[in-house]
């Protein structure tokens, strides 16, 4: 495929997300085309993410066509201009809902994900622990927010729970997360072990960062994820970094993504291995159950 032939990640995501509200109809590609008045071979470049040219009431009526609530489709459509006016953005912010999440449809996709954290991950949280976090953020407010919230996380974990193909993950967390009380004493007892416990899955690699190993650039970096969607696939590697006050970035270029494979790999040789984390999470939760 020519260079310039190649999707942009901004043109993927929103061809993934009508790909995937087209499939939840049951509708055929062909039936759904000539709803809205576009030739099937210009439907399939649009979920593909091909180039070709953007109309925001292409997406729009394709957005009716499904069901797609208000919310959703105005960040379809925001997504839609973006990726038409800066298809090399790397910046994201502003666009998506909580139901509409670029992050959570690629780590759908992806075969491995490898992360450093300094708190506990998504995939791999209570519901309690994530309860708390939502607690924690100013503007989550409403007790029924938080529950959607606590319910959206638990469900995004059966990509890693399922049976058939479940994402392999790599998490380098470091130590001050097992240290950071969240919801209190029984909560974090709670969370520790069941990092542990989840440790032994065959795709699941977890490994503590210690605070005996300094300022290593993990720290000093941030935290990130590496999503890998497998050999062969259409889909370069992405690197997501989630902004904390600002924008999500991610980076799909070549020679930014291996740098950060060089930092995860950095990381991990000052890291404990997979026998020494259990065995620290376990003593933590100890700690924490004297606490009660």
């Amino acid at each position: 495929m020519p260079e310039n032939e190649s999707p942009t990640l901004l043109r993927r995501q929103l061809g993934r997300f009508l790909r995937e509200r087209r499939d939840e109809t049951g509708m055929t590609m062909a039936v759904a085309a000539e709803a809205v008045q576009l030739s099937s071979a210009a439907l399939q470049r649009l979920e593909t993410g091909r180039p070709q040219k953007l109309r925001k009431q292409d997406v729009r009526a394709l957005c009716e066509l499904y069901g797609v609530d208000d919310e959703e489709t105005k960040a379809a459509i925001g997504l839609a201009e973006q990726a038409a006016s800066n298809p090399e953005v790397t910046s994201i912010g502003g666009l998506f809902s909580n139901a509409f999440n670029m992050y959570v449809g690629m780590e759908r996709s992806a075969r491995t994900l490898t992360t450093y954290q300094e708190q506990v991950p998504g995939l791999l949280q209570t519901a309690d622990y994530a309860r708390a976090t939502f607690s924690a953020f100013p503007g989550y407010d409403s007790s029924d927010d938080i529950e959607r919230r606590v319910d959206i996380r638990l469900n995004r974990q059966v990509i890693v729970t399922r049976r058939v193909n479940p994402l392999a993950i790599e998490v380098l967390l470091h130590e001050s997360a097992l240290h950071r009380s969240m919801g209190g004493p029984r909560v974090m007892a709670t969370q520790l072990k069941h990092m542990a416990d989840m440790s032994t899955e065959p795709n699941i690699t977890l490994r503590v960062h210690p605070y005996s190993a300094g300022m290593t650039w993990g720290f000093l970096h941030g935290p990130f994820v590496i999503l890998d969607f497998g050999e062969g696939s259409k889909e370069p590697p992405v690197v997501y970094v989630e902004g904390r006050l600002a924008s999500d970035l991610y980076t799909e270029k070549q020679d930014e993504v291996r740098r950060y494979y060089e930092l995860s790999e950095a990381i991990r040789s000052t890291a404990l291995d997979e026998t020494s984390t259990r065995d620290l999470l376990r003593q933590v939760a100890r700690g924490f159950e004297g606490e009660r």
